[in-house]
């Protein structure tokens, strides 16, 4: 029931960013129609001065009554009339050649806007999605709806539908002309036309089954792509290199062979609309022989015949291509509503007020959560954060520390109890000025292949030099930045790959500052440096103004005397609370974490020295 609600929401919003274009392409598309008619029309009178030429010059065949005003420039000036007609070929064809250049760029404008507007609203809807649903997703199936799906849509709502009016236009205005001509020569054509529908139809229905499973497969190497490359120095490090390039070609193997299938296919609708085509036009043109031989009709009458039959079965033809290419556009507009159907789990009440300038008074409120229903990772958590202390979370991994920042931030939503922020619950604030206020360091370091400048403002984007700068001497980042070639325009490479672990973690550092948070959360800064780097983070941490609040969520117990307060949480629950000579003189999981790490460090010494 439930996901029946989403698609229809996906179709229902889907439907409004199309009708929406559409209304605003409104002049263009009459552009576009204006010239598919056109170039019908074009098509319907190329054959006539053809049939002039041959009927009533070349074998002088008497005027018909409507004709009777050319009577006399046939016999008396056949060379003149003659030229007539041969510009009048040119001029059919120059027309009907400027009308498709029109038509063609028209729509193909049309279409270009029409993917750049759904790729913006997609873009969107998926940046809002809650981390819950990015975190089950992969990111590769997202990129083929975001870059090859939409692609795939240009033509379907502008080319696709033109193309099919203008070719029913031109089948309709061939046929009756060709049914005043000689309506029993039409009848053979006509009783083609039920074997040609029911054949396109089972058809297509193969092509759309079959497409629908290639752009599935498109999700899945897309995903394994962009999952191995990612990945790349880990592969390369356990030499995995042959066993991921047998998965990849797994799935290329799968995809070469769905896509063979829809190729056939749509090969065997082509072929099938050639040999009715032919057949047709084989019995057109013996049965219209023998009724020129009776005098029934004239070699002109058979020839415009003979030329509508190739313009009639060429239309058929590309509508049965257009068919294939509209069912896999229809399947990518499925895919692309169904997302657009999700709901972020996460959403500001329409009254939510705006956070500034907040003071940092954080409380949990038997606050509990999990990330899978029936495997909770806080319980009941209470504790309470003044504002402008240092906080440090501390307790063995898989405790819930990071947990407790996705909470901070309304990444995830409590199953239980309730965060109060400054004397309101979380709820209750808007959730990009609630992030806006809360400057986070994440134990993973992300930076953008871009400027060390441009990569510390992206936490502010308005902020200048001096404040870049500024924030950077915060995070004991400067003295190292000036040295590079380029100082703060040096640009670093992707996911800050060309910088050690402690210049990225104090770029990050920067990053967060440059806003001048509120609050200040910092995720395991010092897990994967070495003991130099660690120092130089921890004393910019010494650094931080006191009048922000500042949480640490660390396991490296060292320098735990700069802060005010140290929180102890193992298995989800608040074990202990306290300074660290406090914690230390109470024996306890603290003190038996921090004399174990001493021990290792007293170990690792000894090794070092031997």
């Amino acid at each position: 029931m439930r996901q029946t609600a989403t698609r229809l929401r996906g179709r229902a919003r889907f439907q409004a960013i199309i009708t929406s274009h559409l209304r605003s392409a409104k002049r263009h598309l009459t552009l576009a129609g204006s010239c598919l008619v056109g170039v019908a029309l074009m098509q319907l009178l190329a054959p006539w001065p053809l049939k002039l030429i041959l009927d009533y010059i070349l074998l002088q065949k008497p005027t018909p009554s409507s004709l009777a005003f050319l009577s006399e420039w046939f016999h008396a000036w056949p060379l003149m009339v003659l030229a007539g007609l041969a510009s009048l070929i040119a001029m059919i064809a120059i027309m009907s050649g400027a009308f498709s250049y029109a038509q063609s760029f028209v729509t193909s404008k049309i279409g270009h806007q029409l993917v750049f507007t759904i790729r913006q609203h997609l873009f969107a809807h998926v940046q809002g999605l809650s981390l819950s649903f990015h975190s089950h997703t992969r990111s590769g199936e997202l990129l083929t709806k975001l870059a090859s799906d939409t692609k795939i849509l240009k033509n379907a709502f502008t080319d696709i539908p033109l193309a099919v009016s203008g070719h029913l236009f031109t089948f309709l205005g061939m046929f009756v002309v060709m049914f005043a001509v000689n309506w029993e020569l039409s009848l053979i054509i006509l009783a083609t036309l039920p074997i040609l529908v029911s054949g396109l139809f089972i058809l297509n229905r193969k092509i759309l089954a079959t497409t629908r499973a290639q752009r599935e497969q498109d999700g899945r190497m897309a995903s394994r792509l962009s999952e191995s490359l990612s990945s790349i120095s880990v592969v390369q490090t356990f030499g995995r290199e042959r066993f991921e390039q047998d998965r990849f070609e797994q799935e290329s193997t799968n995809h070469l062979q769905t896509g063979l299938q829809t190729a056939r296919t749509t090969a065997a609708v082509t072929r099938v609309v050639s040999i009715i085509g032919a057949i047709s036009t084989a019995a057109t043109v013996f049965f219209g022989a023998w009724q020129v031989l009776k005098a029934r009709m004239t070699p002109g009458d058979l020839l415009i015949f003979i030329s509508y039959m190739k313009n009639l079965y060429s239309p058929i033809k590309d509508l049965s291509k257009l068919s294939a290419q509209f069912s896999q556009a229809m399947v990518s507009a499925q895919r692309i509503a169904d997302l657009l159907g999700i709901e972020p789990e996460i959403q500001d009440r329409p009254n939510a007020i705006k956070a500034t300038h907040l003071r940092g008074d954080i409380r949990f409120e038997q606050v509990s959560f999990g990330y899978l229903e029936g495997c909770p990772v806080l319980h009941d958590l209470s504790f309470q954060i003044t504002p402008g202390q240092r906080i440090a979370f501390v307790g063995p991994s898989g405790s819930g520390k990071s947990t407790l920042v996705s909470l901070l931030l309304r990444l995830y939503q409590p199953s239980k109890g309730s965060i109060i922020l400054d004397g309101r619950d979380l709820v209750e604030y808007q959730r990009e000025s609630l992030r806006h206020e809360i400057g986070v360091v994440l134990q993973d370091t992300l930076l953008f292949r871009a400027s060390i400048a441009d990569n510390i403002s992206y936490g502010a984007e308005d902020a200048t030099l001096e404040q870049i700068m500024e924030a950077a001497r915060e995070a004991n980042a400067h003295d190292f930045i000036s040295k590079l070639p380029n100082g703060y325009e040096t640009v670093i490479g992707e996911r800050g790959s060309t910088l050690s672990g402690g210049q990225r973690q104090r770029i990050c550092l920067a990053r967060a500052l440059v806003k001048q948070p509120s609050i200040l959360v910092l995720d395991e800064p010092t897990a994967s440096l070495d003991q130099e780097s660690a120092s130089y983070i921890r004393h910019a941490i010494s650094r931080i103004q006191t009048s922000r609040t500042t949480i640490v969520i660390t396991h490296h117990l060292v320098g735990m005397e700069l802060f005010d307060q140290i929180l102890v949480l193992d298995h989800g629950r608040l074990t202990e609370q306290g300074t660290h000579r406090d914690l230390l003189g109470s024996q306890g999981l603290y003190a038996n974490l921090y004399a174990q790490q001493s021990d290792d460090v007293l170990r690792l010494q000894s090794n070092n020295r031997t």
